[in-house]
């Protein structure tokens, strides 16, 4: 059993958050913490002239209102939205926060991973913790 779960979700919440966050519930400890967490991505500068001077602050206040919905009702579960990239913040993050088990949500490979690799494959790769992979 785990003591502190981390469940990255992706900030366009375009999947279903419950089957990790389930799956989270089953393996957790008596009195763990399970941490929702979304990256919000940097905003390259030459798009960034273009948008409104608030809309990274508008996008971490989204990302943190969608991720409060999918905590609640569920006991010891903490929300964090950071920015930064998808897999070396969730690294980073699951390193400082001593996080023991990751639950992480995949697709199906196409060929663009197998260039760049996705998010997923790198936190598998590269974590110090469990992983588990929900698809």
């Amino acid at each position: 059993m785990y003591k502190s779960i981390l469940i990255p979700i992706a900030p366009d919440h375009q999947r279903d958050t419950k089957a990790a966050i389930d799956l989270a519930e089953v393996i957790r400890d008596k009195d763990s913490k399970i941490t929702l967490l979304s990256i919000v991505e940097f905003i390259p500068p030459y798009i960034a002239q273009q948008l409104p001077d608030d809309q990274m602050t508008k996008n971490v206040v989204d990302a943190k209102v969608k991720l409060q919905e999918d905590a609640d009702g569920h006991r010891n579960t903490n929300i964090d939205v950071i920015v930064g990239h998808s897999a070396n913040s969730i690294l980073d993050y699951a390193e400082k926060n001593e996080i023991d088990c990751i639950i992480v949500a995949s697709h199906r490979p196409g060929y663009q991973d197998y260039f760049l690799g996705s998010t997923a494959a790198r936190v598998v790769r590269h974590a110090t913790c469990a992983v588990h992979v929900l698809r």
